[in-house]
C-alpha cells in the first residue's frame, strides 16, 4: 500500500523552524524551574534539541535537486551516444535495405528522436538483436560485431544512466518525506513547549511571554521587534 503523503504543519522554511526552535530551548532552559511544573524537564528539551540538530544536518532540496540535475544531464549523454551508435548501424542497413522494406521495418527505429526514454532503451536492445538475427545480409555494408557491440554497450550504459537518475528521483522524494516529518514533530513540539511558555507568564510577565510567540516569517518578526522598541521608547 502507497505510503499516504504528509504535509508540511508550517508554512515557513525549515531554517526558520530550526533557528525559532533553537531559541525556545534557550528561553525554556531559562525558565526550566517554571517548566518543570508542567511535567516539562530537560530530558525533553534535550530531545527537542537532537531533533533539531537532525534536521539541520538532512540535505535540503537545492542539494537533492543538483544532484538530479547532474545525473539527468549524464543520462542525456548517454542516450545521444545511444542514438549515435544507432543510426551509425543504421545508415549501414540503409545501403542494403529500402526504409520500405520488412527487413528495415523490423529495427524499430523510426523517429527515434521522439522516443521515450524507455522506448529508446527497447530500441537499443532491438537493433543489437535483430542486427545479429540478419548479419549474414548486411556483412558486405560493414555490419559486424564491432559496430553491433558499440550498439549493446551504449545500450547498456543508458539503462545504467537512467537507473542512476530515477534513483536520485527516488532519493529526492526519500528526503522530502523525512524532512517533512521531522519538521513536523519539531513544529509539534515547539507549539507545546511555547504553550506552556506563554501560560507561565501571561499574567506576570508580558516580554518573556513574547518570548514564546511564533512567528510565521522573519518579517513578522521584524514588525513586533519594531512595536516593542516603540512601546519601550514611548513613541507613538
Amino acid at each position: 500500500m502507497k505510503k499516504q503523503a504528509v504535509n508540511r504543519m508550517h508554512n515557513f522554511p525549515d531554517a526558520d523552524l530550526y533557528l525559532q526552535s533553537m531559541d525556545r530551548i534557550r528561553f525554556a532552559l531559562r525558565d526550566i524551574k517554571e517548566f518543570e511544573n508542567y511535567g516539562y524537564d530537560k530530558h525533553r528539551l534535550k530531545t527537542f534539541q537532537t531533533n533539531c540538530e537532525k534536521l539541520k544536518d538532512l540535505p535540503d532540496d537545492d542539494e537533492m535537486v543538483g544532484d538530479q540535475m547532474i545525473v539527468t544531464d549524464k543520462k542525456y549523454s548517454s542516450s545521444e551516444k545511444l542514438k549515435s551508435s544507432i543510426r551509425s548501424l543504421m545508415t549501414r542497413v540503409n545501403m542494403k535495405f529500402s526504409n520500405r522494406t520488412g527487413r528495415y521495418r523490423k529495427f524499430g527505429t523510426a523517429k527515434m528522436g521522439d522516443m521515450t526514454d524507455a522506448q529508446l532503451l527497447f530500441c537499443g536492445r532491438r537493433v543489437a538483436r535483430v542486427a545479429r538475427q540478419q548479419i549474414d545480409f548486411l556483412s558486405d555494408v560493414g555490419v559486424n560485431e564491432n559496430v553491433i557491440n558499440k550498439v549493446v554497450d551504449a545500450t547498456t550504459a543508458f539503462e545504467n544512466a537512467l537507473n542512476i537518475q530515477q534513483d536520485r528521483v527516488a532519493d529526492r522524494d526519500i528526503a522530502v518525506e523525512r524532512r517533512v516529518d521531522i519538521g513536523n514533530l519539531i513544529y509539534k513540539e515547539m507549539v507545546t513547549l511555547c504553550d506552556i511558555g506563554k501560560d507561565i507568564w501571561a499574567e506576570t510577565d508580558l516580554a518573556k511571554y513574547e518570548n514564546y510567540a511564533i512567528y510565521e516569517s522573519n518579517n513578522d518578526q521584524k514588525i513586533k521587534r519594531k512595536e516593542q522598541l516603540k512601546a519601550e521608547k514611548g513613541e507613538k
